[in-house]
């Protein structure tokens, strides 16, 4: 399927730094950001090859990535870099869980 906005899509490598990994909490925390922006604004993450949409808790979980896994996050649509900086400022306060 063509992007519908060629020319809005932006890229970022994102850490996992907690703990425990990106486990059910953490993905309901990136599930509700995506979930903040209307369907012209997308976001999917990828890891070891599979791309799933931010929106896909299931998805999200299925990545049992464990802590200093790296992932691609991409977005696109209008406010696709807002989505961007938001997602990686959750990632970077550890999706607020201590450790």
């Amino acid at each position: 399927m063509a992007d519908p906005h060629p020319g809005a899509s932006s890229t970022v490598e994102l850490t996992v730094a907690n703990d425990l990994g990106l486990h059910a909490r953490a993905s309901a925390k990136i599930v509700n950001l995506a979930n903040e922006f209307d369907a012209e604004t997308e976001i999917w993450l990828s890891y070891r090859g599979v791309e799933v949409s931010a929106r896909s808790i299931l998805g999200l979980m299925m990545f049992a990535a464990p802590k200093g896994a790296r992932l691609t996050a991409r977005a696109t649509g209008p406010r696709a870099a807002e989505a961007l900086a938001r997602l990686e400022d959750l990632f970077r306060r550890r999706f607020d869980e201590e450790g």
